[in-house]
C-alpha cells in the first residue's frame, strides 16, 4: 500500500501474525489512529457473535472528520 495510506487488519483467529515494511525507521510519533467503527467510513464489519479485542491506540483513536481537519506532515 502506499505511504501514508490508511489501513487495519481484521483478524478472524484466535491470533495473528503480521508483517508490513515500512519505507523508514519506526516512529511512534507519525502514527494517527482513526476510529475503525466511524460512521463516516461505512465499514461493514462482519461482526455477528464477535468479542471485541482493541489495543489502547485503537480505544483512543480520532474520527476521521477529525483526521481530515488535522494538520499532517
Amino acid at each position: 500500500m502506499p505511504e501514508g495510506f490508511a489501513h487495519g487488519f481484521y483478524v478472524t483467529s484466535e491470533e495473528a501474525e503480521f508483517v508490513y515494511k515500512c519505507t523508514d525507521y519506526y516512529n511512534p510519533n507519525a502514527e494517527i489512529s482513526i476510529q475503525w467503527n466511524d460512521e463516516e467510513l461505512s465499514i461493514d464489519w462482519p461482526l455477528a457473535n464477535t468479542e471485541l479485542s482493541l489495543s489502547e491506540k485503537d480505544r483512543n483513536a480520532i474520527s476521521f472528520i477529525e483526521f481530515k481537519n488535522a494538520k499532517h506532515d
